[in-house]
């Protein structure tokens, strides 16, 4: 297990391969030079720049072109319950870590895929990329933390790679989910809960369903057959969806 702190949480790796550590330092390198990009609590950040309009479009990193292509599809995907152009640390209208969090996991797991690694997770702040199984014929058990109660789980997950699972939630940064349809916080519902193949869009969409409120288990289900949800409710109640029950254990959770 390795932990390193990075994009202002602590990212954990748990391989249980026979891996070279210098894989695992490429992909904590990645994620450095990601935070340095796009932190919007960094004043020399590029995204910070960007968004100050000290920069043009001309000048910005590919990546950052990607990752703002990638923004727009899903503001479309999710009818503007996921749009970047919100309030920021920074003092911009530009906050994209709704979706780089996800995305830049998923590219660190591709790093440790290329240096020969199967099984492993990296877990950033609760979104998870999970690749195989912890032992042979074990899946990984991914915990869902209760909205109120840290250290007592909501649900746990039984999940074997490659599957991601991400949850966007107010216990650790309180009302900062902002609807931007209307550019109030968004406090619907306590705590969201996705699972799909990909991190990038898994932790994107999290924040959408959390937005949209219980209108987001239909949305996912019509549009995103291969994503399950979990919602928990401010009156504890919860809603999830069948793939969603799939991978759920029935052991050690409840609300």
């Amino acid at each position: 297990m390795r932990v390193e702190h990075v994009m202002g949480m602590a990212v954990s790796f748990d391989v249980r391969d026979d891996l070279d550590p210098a894989a695992i330092d490429e992909a904590v390198a990645w994620l450095h030079h990601v935070d340095a990009l796009f932190s919007t609590y960094k004043d020399d950040s590029m995204i910070t720049r960007f968004g100050r309009r000290e920069i043009d479009v001309e000048e910005l990193d590919p990546l950052v072109h990607e990752v703002l292509d990638l923004c727009a599809l899903i503001e479309l995907d999710t009818a503007g319950a996921f749009d970047i152009r919100v309030p920021a640390p920074n003092g911009t209208n530009l906050e994209p870590s709704g979706l780089v969090k996800g995305w830049s996991i998923e590219r660190a797991a591709a790093i440790l895929e290329s240096h020969g690694a199967t099984n492993f997770t990296i877990n950033a702040g609760g979104d998870i990329a999970v690749r195989g199984e912890v032992a042979p014929g074990e899946p990984w058990k991914i915990g869902i933390r209760h909205p109120e109660i840290a250290d007592r789980m909501a649900a746990v997950l039984n999940v074997a790679g490659p599957m991601a699972v991400a949850t966007s939630a107010l216990y650790e940064r309180g009302r900062h989910i902002i609807d931007p349809r209307t550019g109030a916080p968004s406090s619907g519902v306590a705590s969201v809960t996705i699972v799909g193949p990909d991190l990038t869009f898994v932790d994107a969409y999290a924040t959408a369903v959390f937005v949209m409120g219980l209108d987001g288990l239909t949305w996912l289900g019509e549009t995103h057959s291969d994503h399950g949800a979990f919602i928990i409710t401010n009156d504890h109640r919860t809603l999830s969806t069948p793939l969603f029950d799939h991978y759920r254990s029935r052991q050690s959770e409840g609300i």
